[in-house]
């Protein structure tokens, strides 16, 4: 058994749906754009120090600099941009669940663009796993706050992340390390939102308390450096069949929301679960056996 692709991805997923509870406990204390450019400022200027002072790995070169921006554009602008500002409207359960929308747009993008074939075994985990989410978001979704515009930044957010990963796969990054992408993505994207957190900067909104940096240092370290080098190395592998770590986001996610901000754990979480666990073995078992799905 592929113990290290399984551990990577669990990881991963786990990491990453942290991201919703820490981002709501940072926004009772600072606006978004000041947590989001402030968590890719120190995330990315770490992984850049590592990488280039320590490491020594070379920088990125000629179109490996338009290659870098294109994804730092779509995968911490667009998307974390959209997902920091939609979470002020959208509960932790429900910013976890959207993470779930990536694989299936991740494997409808692929499909539909670049040939990619859906075979009998990715339609049902696909058809599993978005009904685990379904079922274990329904009390969520019965009780959760959320707003249109809320639910309709998250969806926009979450169709940059896809078009990240596919893009992300796609291209060709040479020799470049996968730290020196991360690190180079996330602080360019970061620089890209800065006209932006200026123009919506209000002094008397935020608060540098222990709530803020305790989001802000979480949100760079395990979530910006840990789980998105994960995930590009999940990515490197196959960008389909690692999308379908996502649907284990919700359920990581819904937890840890129950124990950070007391949102509800109920039966309809344990069947979603159980759901989530089916659907991914399905896609999975060759890959997480030693072979590739």
């Amino acid at each position: 058994m592929n113990w290290k692709y399984l551990a990577a991805g669990v990881l991963f997923a786990l990491l990453w749906s942290s991201a919703a509870t820490a981002t709501k406990i940072g926004l009772q204390s600072a606006q978004p754009f000041v947590i989001a450019v402030a968590r890719f400022f120190i995330g990315g200027s770490a992984m850049l120090i590592f990488v280039h002072l320590i490491w020594r790995k070379r920088l990125p070169q000629k179109r490996e600099w338009l290659a870098v921006s294109i994804y730092g554009l779509l995968n911490i602008s667009l998307y974390l941009g959209l997902y920091v500002v939609a979470m002020q409207e959208v509960s932790a359960g429900l910013g976890s669940m959207a993470v779930a929308v990536n694989p299936v747009l991740i494997s409808i993008l692929s499909a539909a663009f670049f040939e990619h074939k859906m075979g009998m075994k990715h339609w049902l985990s696909l058809l599993l796993c978005s009904g685990g989410v379904v079922v274990a978001a329904w009390p969520l979704l019965q009780n959760s706050f959320a707003t249109v515009n809320g639910i309709l930044m998250m969806l926009v957010s979450m169709l940059a992340y896809s078009v990240a990963a596919i893009y992300f796969a796609r291209t060709k990054w040479n020799d470049l390390h996968i730290l020196t992408i991360n690190g180079w993505q996330t602080l360019i994207g970061g620089v890209l939102l800065l006209p932006v957190l200026l123009f919506t900067y209000k002094v008397d909104l935020n608060q540098f308390d222990l709530r803020f940096y305790s989001s802000v240092l979480w949100l760079a370290v395990p979530v910006s450096i840990a789980a998105v080098q994960l995930w590009l190395w999940l990515l490197k592998r196959n960008a389909v069949t690692a999308s379908y770590w996502l649907f284990l986001c919700p359920v990581f996610g819904f937890i840890i929301a129950a124990v950070s901000l007391n949102e509800p754990i109920s039966f309809y979480t344990i069947v979603g679960v159980l759901l989530v666990t089916v659907g991914l073995y399905l896609v999975q078992k060759k890959t997480v056996l030693g072979g590739k799905s």
